[in-house]
């Protein structure tokens, strides 16, 4: 149920933090000049990995070869952001499918919760897309987005929902035990990922003391 989204610099920090994990996202993107040897070594692992790079600082075509060196190296996961170019997702869904790799497709608003009207229909893409997991990430500013999110959970798809931000926290708690399949947490405090994120042992302990069952 909990997924922990490991960014460090390069291979050897990646496997150091992977000690112990059973379930983890690496943030290639967030490597220091990543390669093609270090990324294989990585999801070669026996731990189960979600093989992640998002745009900005590596091109489009780098990012193909990352992403399908990860497949082919062993990933469970790969999340392919809905706004990638046509060609990249066609080729690293192919890839993953041939790999039996389980395609997420992900859509991140950094500045507002959209209407639910809306992130339906981004849902509806995701899947007709081919994701076998849709992940809606979006930044909350009010109790009314917190509802926005957690209300997408009605969907019977495999989903995973999260608020960012201070506001949106609660969405990390309450969207695995309404049905997302999994929720991210750091590895530890002032190591997030990203805005609002809750590091693995507190939420552990928030798990245990509602009796959730935190590890899928």
């Amino acid at each position: 149920m909990i997924c922990v989204s490991i960014a460090e610099k390069t291979p050897e920090e990646n496997l150091k933090a992977l000690k112990d994990i059973d379930f983890a996202e690496i943030r290639i993107d967030r490597m220091e000049r990543p390669q093609i040897p270090g990324i294989k070594k990585i999801f070669s692992q026996p731990t189960r990995l979600i093989a992640t790079c998002r745009p900005g600082k590596i091109s489009d075509q780098k990012r193909q070869t990352l992403l399908t060196t990860a497949i082919s190296a062993g990933a469970a996961y790969v999340d392919i952001g809905l706004g990638s170019d046509e060609r990249i997702k066609k080729a690293i869904l192919e890839k993953a499918k041939s790999a039996g790799c389980k395609v997420i497709f992900s859509y991140h608003n950094f500045k507002t919760t959209p209407a639910e009207t809306k992130l339906r229909d981004i849902i509806e893409e995701c899947f007709v897309s081919g994701a076998d997991i849709a992940k809606i990430a979006c930044m909350v500013h009010s109790d009314r987005d917190n509802i926005i999110l957690l209300g997408l959970l009605l969907d019977s798809r495999p989903l995973v929902v999260i608020g960012m931000g201070e506001k949106g926290k609660v969405t990390r708690i309450a969207a695995p035990i309404l049905g997302s399949p999994f929720t991210y947490a750091s590895l530890s405090s002032g190591r997030e990922t990203a805005a609002g994120q809750l590091d693995k042992i507190n939420l552990e302990k928030i798990f245990q003391i509602i009796n959730v069952e935190y590890i899928q």
